[in-house]
């Protein structure tokens, strides 16, 4: 089972070259990336992560959002390869946008006044694991992802376009897809630079 999950974790790579021949239904991803979120720990079982799942036309008006909020501060003599990364982004079948529920944030704040100042960064570690969780479970049902941060550049247009809640806050993007290409060969630094072992 130990290595299983090793070799799961191993799968989970940054996939760029994406299509939109996934191999599985658009209903059971969802149900995938709902179950790995559910599953993700979170500080005091706060649960303070959040996710809009876009699949199809909607995952594209996310990525024609962002290329417009770009062409405004990119000089236009510049905007190619900015519009040809996001054009590959929206060559996928979905995105999955990671968001963190402030209200919460706050609320543990107020209850647990001690510890006030770790809330927001006990957050942060929240939304790191449920994208680790997600890009896994993505990446184990064959299904290519990356992780972006446009935010917060598309965040009012976003919420504005699909009415969130305004204590919803944008931590992360995932566009995913079928594998359209292949990953170039991942290093790894020296293991004495990183672990110490007592």
């Amino acid at each position: 089972m130990t290595k299983q999950y090793l070799a799961a974790i191993k799968k989970r790579r940054s996939q760029y070259a994406l299509g939109k021949d996934l191999p599985l239904a658009e209903q059971e991803v969802t149900e995938l990336i709902k179950e790995a979120m559910r599953q993700a720990p979170s500080a005091f079982n706060s649960q303070s992560s959040r996710a809009v799942i876009l699949h199809g036309a909607q995952h594209e008006k996310f990525w024609d959002i962002v290329r417009n909020e770009l062409q405004k501060i990119v000089p236009a003599e510049n905007f190619a390869p900015t519009e040809a990364k996001i054009n590959s982004f929206a060559a996928g079948a979905g995105t999955v946008l990671f968001y963190e529920d402030q209200d919460v944030v706050k609320g543990l704040q107020e209850n647990f006044a001690l510890y006030a100042d770790n809330f927001p960064i006990w957050s942060e570690h929240s939304t790191g694991i449920a994208q680790f969780a997600v890009w896994t479970a993505l990446a184990e049902a064959n299904i290519g992802a990356s992780l972006q941060h446009y935010n917060p550049l598309p965040d009012a247009a976003v919420a504005a376009e699909w009415k969130l809640p305004a204590s919803w806050k944008l931590r992360a993007q995932m566009p995913f897809g079928s594998h359209q290409g292949k990953f170039s060969e991942k290093e790894f630094m020296a293991d004495e630079d990183r672990f110490i072992v007592l």
